[in-house]
């Protein structure tokens, strides 16, 4: 068991959603709110109406909840490389890409279970346009924070409630991080000239940006699916009717290229955000690890 993976991974999780934040909601909005037409004019609108506190709307409980999906998704993909290299007998040997690749994918799928609560308060109150500051007469929020959003829901739609959208959320992670690490370990590979030195941080810091908008790009299309499940009922009116209605009615009214709407944008957070994941990653398992043991491939996550 590698406590230490755990610890830093954690930690750098929470880093990750501090830094990427404001443009995850701006991502959020536009993909299941049509007032919103880009990057530019969502940011601005949001800006005007809400004020700066409307980037940050649902980050509280993605902070306090990251250090457990971080744990569940690092422990699923250590452990798994560690059972798949015992299971071949090359515990000394580098684990292969297909090995990479396959780990990744049980962190990610592993994972949903845990983080799938807190991701729908977040975007519930990500798309919750409504200002406390209106005045008289005005549509006022629904939801007063995120235990509010939470035992809301809870309440009204039982507690299968806070995992709607947890099949595309299980879709979306599962290749997503099977792309991640994998992108992550060919760079490094590549970067490290096939060797088996440790990278230098401007290194781990680009193979992370990089990683992070491969993984991503993958992600995208069940991302939007997951968002509109999300969000759907909300204010009383319900449009899906599950995971495939979903799909085929948001291709029918938006056409497909609305599954990659939000792509841009979730590349220009990716970048900046696993940069920063990654460096305190690094940083912290190195102060933490007394006997590091290396593994030639990435620990950090998409969130």
């Amino acid at each position: 068991m590698h406590i230490a993976d755990f610890l830093s991974g954690s930690a750098a999780g929470a880093c990750g959603v501090a830094v990427g934040f404001p443009l995850d909601t701006v991502k959020v909005r536009i993909q299941t709110q049509k007032q919103f037409t880009g990057v530019y004019q969502c940011a601005v609108e949001t800006l005007s109406k809400e004020g700066v506190h409307g980037f940050f709307k649902g980050m509280s409980l993605p902070l306090t909840t990251v250090s457990l999906t971080s744990s569940v998704v690092f422990g699923t993909y250590r452990n798994c490389l560690q059972c798949m290299k015992q299971a071949r007998g090359a515990d000394r040997s580098p684990n292969t890409k297909l090995e990479v690749f396959l780990a990744g994918l049980a962190g990610g799928v592993a994972q949903t279970s845990v983080m799938s609560p807190g991701d729908i308060v977040k975007v519930r109150l990500q798309c919750q346009t409504e200002s406390m500051r209106e005045g008289a007469g005005k549509l006022r929020p629904k939801y007063h924070g995120p235990v509010h959003c939470l035992l809301s829901i809870v309440k009204e739609e039982g507690f299968r409630g806070l995992y709607r959208g947890a099949l595309p959320l299980m879709l979306r992670d599962g290749p997503s991080y099977a792309t991640y690490f994998l992108t992550y370990a060919t760079v490094s590979e590549w970067m490290s000239g096939g060797s088996n030195k440790k990278l230098h941080w401007s290194g781990v810091m680009l193979a992370g940006g990089v990683a992070g908008i491969a993984g991503w790009t993958v992600g995208t299309p069940m991302d939007v699916i997951k968002a509109r499940l999300q969000i759907d009922g909300a204010r009383g009116l319900k449009r899906y009717k599950g995971f495939f209605h979903c799909i085929v009615e948001t291709a029918r009214a938006d056409g497909a290229a609305v599954f990659f709407r939000s792509l841009g944008i979730n590349c220009l957070r990716a970048f900046p955000v696993n940069m920063v994941v990654f460096f305190t990653y690094e940083a912290l398992t190195g102060f933490l690890q007394t006997a590091p043991d290396r593994v030639d491939s990435p620990h950090i996550g998409l969130e």
